[in-house]
């Protein structure tokens, strides 16, 4: 919580300094299937394709980390679908962290950041794993000074934001460049936001009928176009829960093990699964569900029972094959720019 804390009393003092001013910049647009609205953007941090290359630069850049050994890609692979394939990543000096790396996937949706919603805005957000010992192990006062008159960065800052390179700039891309993130190009988004019938097989049609049905419920909390309702869930993955979820944040009992529900894009290459890592294949994860949960008091009433056969899972298995979108994770701006 004191982390948290001290993130927003910085954020707070970078916000009351600093205002939009007038550059000209190439602005960036969202395009996105019809009847998808493009995500809330703050007005302190307006899309343009100065802010998002600024941005991108510093998501590679290992600068961040207090040994500049880590980088923000490091945790967020391409390759894994902006997540990790390690159940919890290691940090500087080799320290382990805290939970499974979450997918960046349509994060310009979410409400609030982290598993828990400690963050309310993205460029808040920013500064959680720069700021984490286990991370980056880094002071943003320190890092401030790393970055401050950066041949490369001060020129980009100007040009992206007409200001040196600081916190406030630094925050700002990065949160712009990850509002680009966002997957609308899977075989499922062709069937059903672009009227392919033919975009889906068999086995995947049957499993989207199981996701979208009643007798499954999965469709109550991974809905919408990202796939999330973005409320918090105990989904009774264990009895006892080391990892306190919302409760963290409310220190209520009755948010124990609740976490922010994850988008399911892109979910066959995100892999290992839940919030520690600990299931390693999506048919776990679908038995995790069929079997009804383990029972804790907070288990939400939605994980029961479902009595689905072997066939049944694998063709909820292959409906969430689908959703992956090689196109969104092959695009030049996901790339390492210092290559």
């Amino acid at each position: 919580m004191k982390k948290f804390l001290f993130i927003g009393i910085l954020i707070a003092v970078l916000v009351r300094c600093s205002t939009e001013r007038s550059v000209p910049r190439k602005p960036f647009a969202f395009a996105l299937p019809a009847g998808i609205a493009s995500p809330p953007i703050p007005e302190d941090n307006h899309m343009s394709w100065e802010r998002i290359e600024l941005g991108r630069k510093l998501f590679f850049d290992p600068i961040l980390s207090v040994d500049s050994s880590m980088s923000c890609a490091t945790c967020h692979q391409t390759q894994h679908g902006l997540a990790n394939p390690q159940p919890v990543m290691r940090g500087v000096f080799g320290r382990l962290g805290f939970r499974n790396t979450p997918t960046l996937t349509q994060v310009a949706y979410s409400p609030y950041f982290f598993a828990e919603g400690g963050s309310p805005t993205l460029e808040m957000q920013v500064l959680g794993p720069i700021e984490d010992h286990n991370e980056f192990g880094f002071n943003g006062a320190e890092l401030a000074q790393k970055i401050k008159g950066h041949p490369v960065y001060d020129k980009l800052a100007q040009q992206a934001y007409a200001r040196p390179m600081d916190m406030y700039v630094l925050t700002r891309a990065i949160a712009a460049y990850e509002r680009t993130m966002i997957s609308h190009q899977s075989r499922f988004d062709q069937f059903y936001y672009r009227g392919d019938s033919t975009a889906l097989s068999p086995q995947e049609l049957r499993g989207w009928k199981l996701f979208s049905s009643d007798r499954t419920n999965c469709i109550n909390c991974h809905s919408g176009f990202s796939f999330s309702h973005y409320q918090f869930e105990n989904i009774g993955l264990y009895e006892t829960y080391t990892d306190q979820g919302l409760a963290r944040k409310t220190m209520q009992d009755d948010d124990v093990g609740k976490i922010k529900v994850p988008t399911l894009r892109n979910v066959a290459y995100t892999a290992p699964y839940m919030h520690d890592g600990s299931v390693q294949t999506l048919t776990r994860v679908v038995n995790h569900f069929n079997e009804g949960g383990k029972g804790h008091p907070n288990q939400s009433e939605l994980i029961r029972p479902l009595g689905l056969s072997a066939p049944e899972v694998a063709d909820l298995v292959a409906f969430l094959r689908s959703l992956s979108d090689d196109v969104f994770l092959s695009d030049t701006l996901y790339t390492n720019p210092w290559d």
